[in-house]
């Protein structure tokens, strides 16, 4: 599957390489947009900054988002991303390392559609990134 876009919101460049890795791994062939913090993940989706021009009718099929990143966190790339009307319906799942009650809380609470936390090892992580692609790309239907 090739036509959808994943935006894939981490900052640490060993959970990049991992989640590729998983994906890769799972057949998943989507393209994979790695935005390296909230403010290029915000840009990429409303076509503003370095991604300005950017048809930005062109939606990702699903949004993994970290936590804890510089600039703007996933917390907050949340609260914008489903105050908009052009991206509040973007399935969003917060792939995070976080397991802090007040973090999954805040994150359904801003409407996260799921929230994973990162295994440590690479198995299990492969195997959650081979899940969450079955599920989000082939089965769940968008809006």
């Amino acid at each position: 599957m090739k036509d959808k876009v994943i935006l894939l919101v981490e900052d640490n460049p060993d959970d990049v390489k991992l989640t590729l890795r998983a994906l890769k791994k799972s057949n998943i062939l989507n393209d994979v947009v790695v935005a390296g913090d909230g403010v290029k993940a915000l840009d990429y989706l409303f076509g503003t900054g370095e991604y300005s021009g950017r048809d930005i009718r062109n939606t990702p099929q699903v949004i993994l988002l970290d936590l804890n990143m510089p600039r703007i966190g996933g917390i907050e790339v949340l609260q914008r991303i489903r105050s908009d009307e052009r991206t509040k319906l973007l399935p969003v799942v917060v792939l995070t390392t976080s397991s802090e009650d007040a973090d999954r809380i805040d994150s359904y609470r801003l409407g996260a559609n799921s929230y994973v936390r990162k295994p440590v090892n690479f198995d299990q992580f492969a195997k959650a990134v081979q899940q969450l692609g079955l599920y989000w790309l082939l089965l769940n239907e968008a809006p």
